[in-house]
């Protein structure tokens, strides 16, 4: 089973418990695998919400049995550096200090580090250094919000 088709799996019951599913990261390696979930609310997540979440997740698993390796599961925050992984994601941010890097060049580099000025459904601005840039959300590799701006 795919990320995408975890994400399918597990995205209902998480919203249906209160929270977001903002992030899932499945890595297998042999015999053995780790099954990140990043979960999120406006005010924020606890040890609790972490417990409630792998609680039920974990429940569904168990019936569903997606996964042909024995994993660990772990649900956590998404943490201040959060990936930005939807478009909801680049809306909430707008105005903060993000880190994207692009698949391909554009405009000649695939870097870029700056305030995120606007979102639309299929592009984001990114200023850098007074220069507005304007990234296809198609072909992002990986985006996160700096903390602090730093």
């Amino acid at each position: 089973m795919t990320s995408d088709e975890l994400t399918e799996l597990l995205e209902p019951g998480i919203a249906r418990l209160g929270y977001e599913l903002s992030d899932l990261e499945l890595k297998i390696g042999g015999k053995h695998g780790i099954l990140r979930v990043f979960i999120d609310k406006p005010e924020g997540i606890g040890l609790e919400d972490c417990e409630k979440v792998s609680l039920a997740v974990s429940a569904l698993l168990d019936v569903e049995d997606p996964l042909p390796v024995h994993y660990d599961l772990e649900v956590s925050s998404p943490g201040l550096d959060r990936k930005l992984t939807k478009i909801e994601h680049f809306q909430r941010f707008e105005g903060e200090t993000v880190k994207v890097q692009m698949r391909f060049p554009i405009e000649g580099r695939r870097r870029f580090r700056g305030t995120l000025v606007s979102t639309d459904d299929e592009n984001i601005v990114v200023e850098v250094d007074g220069v507005s840039h304007t990234l296809p959300v198609a072909t992002i590799d990986t985006a996160r919000l700096v903390p602090g701006g730093i």
